[in-house]
């Protein structure tokens, strides 16, 4: 079977909730077969059966994006369950913020690590264990933040990291660009989900507010007036993984309602 005709594999990191879950029921629906990765392994159990029940091809694995052995040990798994790999989502991240003169070593390196470390750590084995360098044709695409794009407060950590998975983002789409492999940085504003309720909880305590207040204010900046969803996030992440979008590469793209016009 040649190279064109078989489906093509896409690796998603974080995949069990969220952004990471409609991007790949997503690409499983547009002829992926898509291999999921998250740190619970009955989180994945659970997503890899509720995916595979919809009639998508999907598979996955537990991996700690923290962790280079469990990366390689991931991304071979995607290699002997479905064949090298042609799209990568780095999409794993965590929230992590505070007054930033009392934030510890111990969380800013965590935030760093999973936010920005991880995207270095994945593309590097899907690049190499994975196969894509060895391609005409692939996808690189990072789940960034509008906040890696402008300063949050009380989010120094947060923005640092995302700031820099955008620049990571944009070098390497420069020296893949004759390879015929993109990089793309998607940049979601406040999306609802599992992690956008724990971060107003975090600023409702901050703040001594409530969680519904602090909803009110951060709709109240958003043009559009409401939280994006995640399928929505999606649905650009999809766009970036199919042959139309060829000649989009090195960029960061807002998904946000309005809320970032940069």
């Amino acid at each position: 079977m040649s190279d064109h005709d078989r489906k093509k594999v896409a690796v998603v990191t974080g995949a069990t909730s969220g952004i990471g879950l409609a991007v790949a029921r997503l690409l499983a629906a547009q002829d992926h077969r898509v291999f999921i990765g998250a740190r619970s392994a009955d989180n994945v159990a659970a997503t890899v059966k509720l995916l595979q029940d919809e009639g998508l091809d999907v598979a996955g694995a537990v991996v700690d994006v923290r962790s280079t052995d469990e990366v390689r040990t991931w991304i071979q798994a995607a290699v002997d369950r479905f064949g090298p790999i042609d799209v990568v989502v780095n999409n794993a991240g965590r929230s992590g913020g505070g007054v930033t003169a009392d934030i510890d070593d111990e969380l800013w390196h965590d935030v760093i690590d999973t936010n920005l470390n991880s995207v270095f750590r994945v593309t590097r084995e899907a690049l190499t264990t994975g196969g894509l360098r060895e391609k005409k044709r692939g996808r690189i695409i990072n789940i960034a933040s509008t906040a890696g794009k402008q300063g949050v407060v009380l989010g120094a950590p947060y923005s640092a990291s995302k700031h820099g998975v955008v620049g990571f983002t944009k070098a390497l789409g420069n020296e893949l660009a004759p390879t015929g492999i993109t990089v793309n940085a998607v940049c979601p504003g406040y999306v609802e989900t599992p992690m956008a309720q724990r971060v107003r909880q975090g600023y409702a305590a901050a703040y001594s507010s409530t969680e519904d207040a602090i909803l009110e204010k951060f709709q109240a900046k958003i043009p559009l007036g409401r939280y994006s969803t995640p399928e929505e996030v999606a649905g650009l992440v999809g766009y970036l993984a199919s042959d139309t979008a060829a000649s989009i590469t090195s960029q960061a793209l807002n998904v946000c309602g309005g809320l970032g016009n940069f």
